[in-house]
């Protein structure tokens, strides 16, 4: 008697969160698709305004880049940006390839590009570390940085900085990153549908909601009093980006999303590097754990507070209730187990399915093109594969730090060769 007990709560405990997921997730979706109507109405208003724009330092770091930084900084050299307030330093973290010399050429022909050459014996050994040598050699008020791989649109950067320069709470600004390889194979097309979802579902919603977004670790713009107030970049941090949003907050300021400050950027084209990229994200999250949810709801207003610590805590209990419905789903299928309760179950998993597509869907339908039909079945393949890949990331990440205590290193995401 009391294992059917244990059994129906189990289930039902699994059901309820599953659930509560979801539906905060479509209430953000639903939110997110509000917001990009309301930033087209404002994007033109801010253009039309005489704003006096910062001057900018652009950081680039850059470790073994080759096969990308030519690209890229073709597209830096294109950004509509006033000449005079605008310099690109690009930290050539003691690469042993050609990227020092392909920074040089670029330097040699836009007096707006500078290259900070680290040596072998003074390499930063990681982003926030390289970022930190850019921001000691920076000359101007806001900061923005763009990894090695991206390729921004022209007016990226003005977008960014014109929001930085009309509200003086916001600490930070960010764009939205596109996959620019996205057609590449099967994993690049999902991951190209999983950060248009990230961007318009928990970027927008939660900004409409309640003015919460975190930094992506490209494509943005920061004020640099605010971070070195700070103390820069966590060079202990493996997500940077994740742990200088939640100081942000708690120093009092705001980040906002601007959609249509677009930059381009290469994914993972292979499963093993997926997933050494995303174990690292899983295993900075941990570090953010520690460092900071014991004092998060000391944050006000409180409801930020509660909102960071949900962020942080998702990895977990989204883990922890999928692999416990998948554990009770094997273990019914196998009659070992048998679930007393009545109801109508299986048409509350198919409706969760659907409620999942429905949410893509409609984050999708802010992207011009994306909301193809194919896309749309494949966000319904990947409720089924490419979702529960993220079971064996978490698990790698917790067994890494918390069994095997290894040491947080930081692993730079294998670049492709592009034409665009």
């Amino acid at each position: 008697m009391l294992s059917h007990f244990l059994i129906d709560a189990l289930f039902v405990l699994c059901v309820v969160v599953i659930w509560f997921m979801l539906s905060y997730q479509f209430l953000l979706c639903v939110l997110g698709w509000f917001y990009s109507h309301r930033v087209a109405r404002e994007r033109y208003e801010l253009a039309a305004r005489r704003l006096e724009l910062p001057g900018v330092s652009l950081l680039i770091p850059a470790r073994n880049e080759e096969v990308v930084l030519d690209h890229t900084l073709a597209a830096m050299s294109a950004l509509r940006y006033p000449a005079n307030c605008l310099e690109i330093i690009v930290i050539n973290d003691a690469s042993m390839d050609r990227t020092g010399d392909i920074a040089d050429r670029w330097a040699a022909r836009d007096p707006r590009i500078r290259v900070l050459h680290l040596g072998a014996d003074e390499r930063a050994g990681g982003k926030s570390a390289a970022l930190n040598r850019g921001l000691r050699e920076a000359r101007f008020e806001a900061i923005a940085v763009y990894d090695a791989d991206n390729t921004p649109e022209p007016d990226a950067l003005l977008h960014l900085a014109r929001q930085l320069a009309a509200h003086p709470d916001l600490g930070a600004v960010i764009g939205t990153f596109r996959c620019v390889n996205r057609k590449r194979n099967l994993l690049t097309r999902m991951i190209s549908i999983e950060s248009l979802s990230y961007q318009w579902i928990v970027q927008a919603g939660r900004w409409m909601l309640m003015r919460v977004c975190s930094l992506p670790g490209t494509n943005l713009i920061i004020r640099r009093r605010l971070l070195e107030s700070l103390g820069g970049w966590d060079e202990c941090a493996l997500t940077e980006d994740a742990e200088l949003s939640i100081q942000i907050y708690k120093a009092g300021y705001k980040i906002k999303l601007v959609p249509y400050a677009v930059t381009w950027e290469q994914e993972p084209e292979r499963l093993s590097t997926w997933f050494r990229q995303r174990v690292r994200w899983a295993r900075g999250n941990n570090y953010l754990v520690a460092k900071h949810a014991p004092r998060l709801l000391s944050i006000r207003p409180r409801r930020l507070g509660f909102e960071l610590l949900y962020a942080l805590g998702m990895y977990y209990v989204c883990f922890a209730a999928i692999v416990l419905s998948d554990l009770l789903f094997v273990l019914c299928v196998s009659q070992l187990v048998s679930v007393t309760l009545l109801g109508p179950f299986w048409q509350v998993w198919c409706l969760a399915m659907a409620l999942f597509v429905a949410e893509v869907t409609l984050a999708l339908s802010r992207t011009e093109g994306e909301d193809s039909l194919p896309n749309i079945m494949l966000a319904a393949v990947s409720f089924f594969t490419y979702c529960q890949l993220w079971l064996i990331v978490v698990f790698k990440a917790a067994r890494d730090d918390y069994v095997l205590r290894k040491p947080r290193v930081w692993a730079k995401t294998e670049r492709f060769a592009t034409t665009s």
